[in-house]
């Protein structure tokens, strides 16, 4: 089984007819994860964050609790939990992004 960026999951099926293999290739729809909000956030925020997760955005694991990871919106920053087999995400906490932060964090290297 093959999977893709997209919600397409090809699958390769061999047939034994006679003497000669027929492979045939199927392609089935995938479901998108179901997102689950764990403390009443807003809709807007809800939308956002299944825009986000749909167009593949980039996710920063949390290096302490395995599963656990932040998504970067325009403004906000996500904080959610990935069940391993991909299924569910929960959604636990959503941060205001600070731009201000961000470009001191970048200008100052750490000691």
């Amino acid at each position: 089984m093959k999977q893709f960026s997209s919600s397409n999951v090809f699958i390769y099926v061999r047939r034994f007819a006679g003497r000669r293999n027929d492979t045939t290739m199927t392609n089935l729809t995938k479901l998108p994860p179901i997102l689950e909000d764990l403390r009443n956030h807003s809709a807007e925020e809800m939308a956002e964050l299944r825009t986000l997760l749909s167009v593949g955005a980039s996710m920063r694991p949390d290096p302490r609790r395995p599963g656990f990871f932040e998504v970067s919106g325009m403004d906000r920053v996500y904080y959610i939990f990935k069940y391993p087999n991909g299924s569910k995400i929960l959604l636990l906490g959503v941060l205001e992004r600070d731009p201000a932060a961000e470009m001191v964090a970048c200008s100052c290297p750490a000691a």
